[in-house]
């Protein structure tokens, strides 16, 4: 019986091979097998963003390289940590132990290795923010690069690109300042105290709100945040703003302004609806989850596909899928998926 692929969703999809891999040598090793087998392979943290269309024909590696290193300098706090180590534990660990900085990315599912490719972000603070360097090692050859500029955009990085295919990162660097300066402009963090607030504040009041917001994987099967909020020109904003007053916006460097997807697909009254096993969740919107563990990919696919154009038709904003699309041999093009006719 072909072993099944670890995920959040919760779907019941399967690989030829799954392979956990503890150290970089373990992980060459198992790409190499797969190579000279002319298997494809899939190098997963813990299935979390991602959404596997089918069964995947080949060897899935789990990236189990674990260990944390912190070293201090006289102005910060220096890390090494294994990518398959889980992120949340991570930013757990470094605020009971007085090491302030990640707070504000609690709660975010996955691991340490999907960090970078993804370039997390939420409340207001991204991984590049603290990014130091990520260590790869290039499965064909067994070399290790260290990668000092990620090339970080909105969930989206080098990672994805020049050191996509045939690469996987094994060791993340970060850099945590020891001068620290809590970042509350984004919702209603913006109701604490920045004189007084602590880390281990915004790390609680952080978990509160997602735990009460966002569903438990192991409860309701979810990828996180389906979509990616829309970044689009002023001009566009404006026209929107003025249908609606109350639309949320955050104005980007670019000149460009971000849009909430969330509130975008609510607005559709998209809250709670249901195509198969997949809905709409009924407190954030911008989650699709997998009601009871009984829905198919193609029910995800289809939700996906509709709450998109209902979007587009009301708002004339096309989303993106946040979450990455994994096929039968490796990841497909998600927007190219969700364009075609069901």
């Amino acid at each position: 019986m072909k072993p099944l692929i670890p995920n959040t969703f919760g779907l019941s999809v399967y690989a030829k091979q799954v392979e956990t891999a503890t150290s970089v040598a373990q992980l060459f090793q198992y790409w190499q097998r797969a190579k000279a087998q002319n298997l494809p392979v899939l190098i997963l943290g813990q299935g979390s963003n991602t959404l596997f269309t089918s069964d995947f024909d080949g060897v899935v590696i789990l990236n189990r390289i674990m260990g944390t290193v912190v070293r201090e300098t006289e102005s910060h706090i220096l890390l090494h940590v294994g990518a398959g180590e889980n992120w949340h534990q991570l930013v757990d660990k470094t605020i009971s132990e007085g090491i302030k900085g990640l707070e504000n990315l609690a709660l975010i599912p996955g691991c340490v290795g999907s960090a970078p490719i993804q370039n997390i972000g939420a409340y207001g603070v991204e991984f590049q923010k603290f990014a130091d360097y990520v260590e790869v090692v290039e499965l064909a050859t067994g070399k290790i690069t260290t990668v000092l500029d990620g090339q970080y955009g909105y969930r989206d990085s080098i990672f994805k690109h020049q050191y996509g295919e045939g690469y996987a990162i094994v060791y993340v660097g970060l850099t945590l300042a020891k001068q620290w300066q809590p970042v509350l402009a984004y919702g209603d963090l913006k109701n604490l105290n920045p004189a007084t607030v602590t880390a281990q504040e915004i790390f609680t009041h952080i978990c509160r709100v997602r735990q009460q917001k966002l569903p438990d994987p192991a409860v309701m099967g979810n990828g996180g945040s389906f979509f990616k909020n829309p970044v689009v020109p002023t001009a566009v904003f404006e026209t929107m703003r003025a249908n609606y007053p109350n639309i949320p916006h955050y104005p980007q460097a670019s000149g460009e302004i971000k849009l909430a997807a969330g509130w975008l697909i609510d607005q559709c009254g998209l809250k709670g609806y249901q195509i198969g096993g997949a809905c709409v969740h009924k407190d954030q919107a911008l989650v699709l989850v997998n009601t009871h563990h009984q829905a198919s990919a193609q029910d995800v696919v289809t939700l996906a596909r509709y709450v998109r154009n209902r979007v587009a038709e009301k708002f004339s904003v096309w989303l993106e899928p946040e979450i990455r699309f994994m096929g039968k041999v490796g990841e497909i093009d998600a927007v190219k998926l969700l364009a075609q006719d069901s």
